[in-house]
């Protein structure tokens, strides 16, 4: 029986769950394991394997192919080390999905716009300074923009500036100047990711690509009150139809990325009020809307939100993947 290692860092997590149960109805044996345990060994390979991969009792090399739920946040040098690991294991010849370059390409939104937009598809106009007065200049241009962490997940400390009023994510942070905001922000980060506000009509979509393939989509819709979609920030899930302009930039996302599965996040852009958009992210008119805009690729989401609006188990598609190339 081929092993299939999954790691995690969250026992209870619906998508670890969901994995570990989609390998044992295919005929693999899944080893739960968590990165954060991980040791290794380094020696002279003369009578013995150069390198020795363990995670307890777990021998990492003997795996057959290892699934990428979460590799742990912390320090800096262990996280490095935890994806060091997985390049070499990649390196050993095993199938690692996510690779560790895609989840490091999707991680990193500043290089995964630029990645996006090389290959040619649509992103939010983007600009990336490390001086106040780049930051002035370039809030001055969108009139209505957004400043996101980089490495920042879960719509999770996101400003606004719109006319130069300033909006947090999180809606309990009282208005400060915009000076000042971005004064902070550039003390904490070094730099800032700014994006253009596109509007729209108080969603985005969350597309689920595995293989290459678009398997499910759904709306995630802004809290009453609140500008950010995320399901994680009170956001709620509807189905989606995706049209096939979006599903081609879904799918098209993933490669340019280097994903293996991925939640593709794709903003509409404003509702025409003229022709109203269906129910299914139909109704595209031309001329006064950018179209579908890419804003980000994450490259280990969360199944859930399209099993509860569809039952489509995306971990199904994942491990029958993993079968197609063993």
């Amino acid at each position: 029986m081929k092993k299939i290692g999954i790691a995690i860092t969250d026992p209870e997590d619906w998508t670890a769950r969901a994995l570990i149960n989609a390998a044992k109805e295919k005929g693999f044996s899944p080893l739960v394991l968590d990165l954060r345990k991980a040791d290794v060994r380094i020696g002279s390979g003369v009578s013995e394997p150069a390198t020795l991969f363990k995670e307890g009792e777990i021998m990492l090399s003997d795996l057959d192919a290892l699934i990428v739920r979460d590799v742990g946040a912390g320090a800096f040098e262990g996280v490095s080390f935890r994806f060091d690991i997985l390049r070499e294991l990649e390196a050993e010849g095993i199938p690692v999905i996510n690779p560790p370059e895609a989840i490091q390409n999707a991680a990193n939104k500043y290089h995964a716009s630029y990645l996006l937009a090389r290959a040619g598809l649509p992103v939010p106009e983007t600009i990336a300074v490390q001086s106040l007065d780049a930051a002035l200049k370039a809030i001055s241009e969108f009139e209505d923009a957004v400043i996101k962490p980089v490495f920042g997940y879960k719509g999770k400390d996101i400003v606004r500036v719109k006319n130069r009023e300033v909006q947090f994510s999180d809606r309990k942070t009282g208005p400060l100047p915009v000076e000042e905001t971005l004064e902070k922000l550039l003390e904490e980060r070094g730099m800032l990711y700014i994006q253009e506000f596109i509007e729209n009509p108080g969603r985005d979509i969350r597309a689920f690509v595995v293989g290459g393939t678009a398997v499910g989509a759904i709306y995630r819709k802004a809290a009453a009150g609140s500008w950010v979609n995320n399901l994680s920030q009170g956001g709620s899930s509807d189905r989606c139809v995706l049209t096939d302009e979006q599903r081609e930039i879904a799918e098209r996302a993933s490669l340019a990325i280097g994903t293996t599965f991925a939640g593709i996040d794709i903003i509409e852009g404003p509702e025409d009020p003229v022709e109203k958009r269906d129910e299914n992210c139909k109704g595209q008119s031309s001329g006064k809307k950018p179209g579908p805009r890419i804003l980000e690729v994450n490259g280990t989401p969360s199944g859930k939100g399209i099993f509860d609006a569809w039952s489509i188990n995306p971990a199904d598609y994942i491990v029958e993947h993993i079968q197609n190339i063993l």
